[in-house]
């Protein structure tokens, strides 16, 4: 069995003068969260439109578990967008039941899995309630049950947090965990980094319609480390000219607390162990660890330094904003 549920292959697509995606690949694993990273109007929504056939890529091929991509593979992914559409007037419970045969399950063993996951969630007291009725939250879980419902062997969230408090945010992470431990494959679309730290296995970073990033989210991490050191002392020290004129101080000072804080760079070849024999003496050390760079930090740095292809400069805002708004 190939390792890849899914792959998209040096996709392209054009809307009139702005091309959304410039030779754009993804490969998904089986049983692994992807995040699909970038920011507004960096090809992301086109992506997942080409990925569920909602529109046609002009360039490029999509295989899914092994096999060129068709629309009955339709059939075996969910997908979540980030622009919710329920029907307000319709009792919750019944919508429910209605996107559940629409994806093929039969009544009885329909009703049987949402109202498993509805008491899951929290929410069978709404069964019988007007989706009018709910909270933006209270509608979201309902969407993301509809979604997942006939066990898809691909899951596509968009913003799945929307509308969300930390305590329901928390529900919806770990039940994502739990279909990814299960064996489901998940892209996942968010602009939350902390949230892809959480979750994501891989990612895919997309600026300027260009993937610019992509792997193993601890491998791309790793990657990005600065040889960055912070030495934090319970008290306020004075480094020794010696030791100040070899390293490069990116922090020194002393909080309200009194305790005194350094960030440094550390010098070629020194090992973690010999830099804190350096700075160990100075002072009562209250903690020591090397600085791994946040998704966060990685993400701004990345899309700082990719900027805007030539080609596309030229394009006015005008233009911009109704070619996104194809998206």
């Amino acid at each position: 069995m190939e390792n890849y549920l899914l792959e998209a292959r040096d996709i392209v697509k054009d809307f009139s003068a702005h091309r959304a995606l410039d030779h754009a690949s993804l490969r998904v694993e089986r049983g692994k969260i992807h995040g699909l990273l970038g920011p507004n109007g960096a090809g992301k929504t086109t992506l997942i439109r080409v990925l569920t056939r909602l529109t046609v890529p002009d360039e490029g091929e999509i295989t899914f578990a092994g096999h060129p991509f068709t629309s009955k593979d339709l059939r075996h992914i969910g997908y979540l967008p980030e622009e919710r559409g329920l029907y307000p007037k319709m009792k919750v419970g019944k919508q429910a039941l209605y996107f559940a045969q629409l994806k093929g399950l039969e009544r009885k063993e329909a009703e049987r899995r949402l109202r498993e996951w509805f008491e899951r969630l929290d929410i069978i007291d709404w069964w019988d309630k007007k989706v009018g009725e709910l909270s933006k939250g209270m509608a979201q879980k309902v969407q993301f049950i509809c979604t997942i419902i006939h066990q898809p062997d691909l899951l596509i969230f968009d913003e799945p947090f929307s509308g969300f408090d930390p305590i329901n945010a928390e529900i919806l992470k770990r039940e994502m965990l739990r279909l990814r431990d299960e064996g489901h494959s998940i892209i996942f679309s968010t602009h939350d980094m902390y949230s892809v730290e959480e979750l994501c296995d891989n990612i895919t970073l997309i600026n300027h319609s260009h993937v610019v990033l992509d792997g193993d989210i601890h491998e791309v991490r790793n990657d990005y480390r600065g040889n960055l050191y912070r030495i934090v002392y319970d008290s306020e020290i004075e480094l020794p000219e010696e030791v100040r004129e070899k390293f490069v101080l990116r922090t020194d000072e002393t909080n309200l607390y009194g305790q005194h804080t350094l960030v440094l760079e550390n010098t070629p070849g020194m090992s973690s162990r010999e830099l804190l024999a350096t700075f160990g003496p100075i002072g009562e050390v209250v903690s020591y660890e090397e600085i791994i760079p946040s998704m966060n930090d990685i993400f701004i740095d990345v899309v700082k330094k990719s900027g805007a292809p030539t080609e596309l400069q030229s394009i006015t805002d005008k233009q911009r904003e109704i070619e996104e708004s194809h998206e």
